[in-house]
C-alpha cells in the first residue's frame, strides 16, 4: 500500500485542512516547491500537531526552525551516514523533545530529498532515505531498528490524532484541553490569534 495511504489509516485527519500548501506559498518564501507528499498532507490536514508530540510546519513557519537546523548541524554530530555531507536544510517538522525534521534540499527532484533528523535526546543528525509520509508511517508503526525521535509518544503508536493549529486554538479558547477535550482551566490564560 503506497504510503499516503497507510498514513490516512494511521493518522485521524480532521475535516478540512486550514493551510492549503499550493502555489505561490510555496515557492515565494523558499523558491522551489516543495514533495508533493508534504503538499498534499498540508492540503488535507493543514499544519498542526500529531497526537501533542511532533509539529508539522506551515510553508511560512519554516524559516525559524531551519535557522535552529542549520545552527545545530554546525554544532551537533552526524552518523556516518552523513560524514561529509553539506545539506540544503528545510525544516518541515520539529518535536515536544526540541528534536528538528528536516529534508535535504539540495537535489532537483523534491520527491527524492532524504529526510534529515536532529534527535536532540542523543544529539546526532541521521539520516533516512524516505519521503516525510514514509518517516511518519514508520514511526507510528515502530518500522525503525531504534526509535529515530527523542521521545517514545509515538514510535509504535499504531494510530495517532492529528489536531490543526485551528482546531487547538479554537479549543482553548473554548476552555478545552486540545486533546482530551476535557475543560482545562488554564485554557483561557492566554490570548490565541484567529
Amino acid at each position: 500500500m503506497p504510503a499516503w495511504e497507510t498514513l490516512r489509516q494511521l493518522l485521524r485527519s480532521p475535516a478540512v485542512g486550514d493551510t492549503p500548501a499550493g502555489g505561490p506559498m510555496v515557492r515565494e518564501p523558499w523558491g522551489r516547491d516543495f514533495p508533493s507528499d508534504y503538499r498534499r498532507f498540508v492540503d488535507e490536514y493543514g499544519a498542526g500537531t500529531i497526537q501533542a508530540y511532533l509539529d508539522v510546519l506551515a510553508p511560512d513557519g519554516m524559516r525559524t526552525e531551519t535557522a535552529n537546523a542549520e545552527y545545530q548541524w554546525a554544532e551537533t554530530a552526524k552518523a556516518p551516514e552523513l560524514a561529509g555531507a553539506n545539506p540544503v536544510l528545510i525544516a518541515w517538522g520539529t518535536t515536544a523533545d526540541a528534536d528538528i525534521l528536516c529534508w535535504d534540499g539540495s537535489g532537483a527532484d523534491p520527491d527524492r530529498w532524504p529526510v534529515l533528523v536532529y534527535c536532540r535526546t542523543w544529539s546526532i543528525w541521521r539520516r533516512y532515505d524516505l519521503t516525510a509520509t514514509e518517516f511518519l508511517v514508520r514511526v507510528l508503526r515502530g518500522g525503525f531498528p531504534e526509535n529515530p525521535l527523542g521521545g517514545a509518544g509515538l514510535f509504535g503508536a499504531g494510530t495517532a490524532t492529528f489536531l490543526t493549529d485551528a482546531e487547538q486554538r479554537g479549543r482553548l479558547r473554548a476552555g478545552l484541553d486540545p486533546w482530551t477535550g476535557e475543560p482545562d482551566p488554564y485554557a483561557g490564560m492566554y490570548t490565541y490569534p484567529e
